[in-house]
């Protein structure tokens, strides 16, 4: 009822969580595990072990959340070691792939199909790392880093991608991915350069000023652009959505505009592994409550407005 289906493996439920978000210990992974998250996304790595941003990085407000995290994480050897451990929990296990710079990209990559990760995630899209542009808003590099990729793998990848503003910047991305077709997109990262100020101290909540912003606050962008390159890809793109879900309901309105699975962040950092499995019957009501038998059933269903003024 809940399954998604992406490069022949099962995701059940297609719920799961956001690389970024409790997944870069070993015990954190282990609770993804243990939950009832339908797969394992790990960490965004990089070749060496990073420490990451200056604390405070994380910061949740009522509509979601801010954050600079600069990439913690353990390096890319640790998690190779990692991914077979990972296994026992039967589910798929998804490696996020995330260099400094292009060249790290199929290094990494090439490790963690070797590891038996069953998916990559290239990240494209990290918009924290200082004086860092992201690759995925020049496609040239974009282009040329997949290309180096898909020679050194053969194991199924997705991409992640940031929030685009303009059509015309996802028609170029939609270039890129019918070229390589991967496995899925994830759509969207973190809308970065954000800012959030706590009036009564009168000061900025993270230590890096700037931050990536997540939460009910981007979940109108995110459902954008799923359902940009759900039209311009003609739905033969799996793509997971992610942004603002914090209930059964947000899940159904990113199938609605085309995702075939989700994943979730802020919600996750505020409620704990435990929120797939809340999530997961929020899902299983509003399914039952609205005639479908299966997600998959929704999955780009969403209908124009009817012809009436409505200002």
């Amino acid at each position: 009822m809940l399954v998604s289906r992406i490069a022949g493996f099962d995701i059940n439920p297609g719920i799961m969580n956001a690389s970024g978000a409790l997944c870069t210990t070993i015990d954190e992974l282990e609770a993804l595990g243990k939950s009832r998250a339908g797969a394992i996304v790990i960490k965004s790595t990089t070749i060496e072990p990073r420490a990451g941003n200056a604390k405070p990085r994380f910061h949740t407000t009522h509509l979601g959340s801010i954050n600079s995290m600069g990439l913690p994480n353990l390096g890319y050897k640790e998690y190779a070691k990692i991914i077979p451990h990972l296994k026992k929990f039967n589910k798929p296990v998804i490696s996020s792939v995330a260099g400094l710079q292009p060249a790290d990209f199929p290094i990494i990559a090439e490790a963690m199909s070797k590891a038996g990760a069953d998916m990559l995630e290239i990240n494209l899209s990290c918009p924290n790392i200082a004086g860092k542009p992201q690759i995925a808003h020049d496609f040239v590099c974009s282009e040329d880093t997949l290309e180096k990729i898909v020679d050194v793998i053969d194991t199924p990848f997705g991409i992640k991608l940031p929030p685009y503003f303009d059509e015309a910047h996802h028609k170029q991305m939609a270039a890129i991915i019918k070229k390589f077709n991967p496995a899925y997109i994830s759509c969207i990262n973190s809308p970065g350069s954000t800012l959030v100020i706590d009036p009564e101290k009168e000061e900025m909540v993270i230590r890096p000023k700037f931050g990536g912003l997540g939460g009910e606050y981007v979940k109108p962008i995110a459902l954008g652009n799923v359902r940009r390159f759900y039209e311009i890809l003609g739905g033969k793109t799996p793509i997971i959505g992610c942004g603002g879900i914090k209930t059964g309901t947000d899940i159904f309105e990113h199938l609605l505009v085309g995702a075939t699975a989700v994943q979730v962040g802020t919600q996750l950092m505020k409620d704990g592994p435990g929120v797939f499995a809340r999530l997961e019957r929020e899902l299983e009501t509003v399914l039952k409550q609205k005639g479908y038998s299966d997600m998959s059933k929704v999955i780009g269903k969403a209908k124009e407005p009817a012809g009436r003024d409505s200002y």
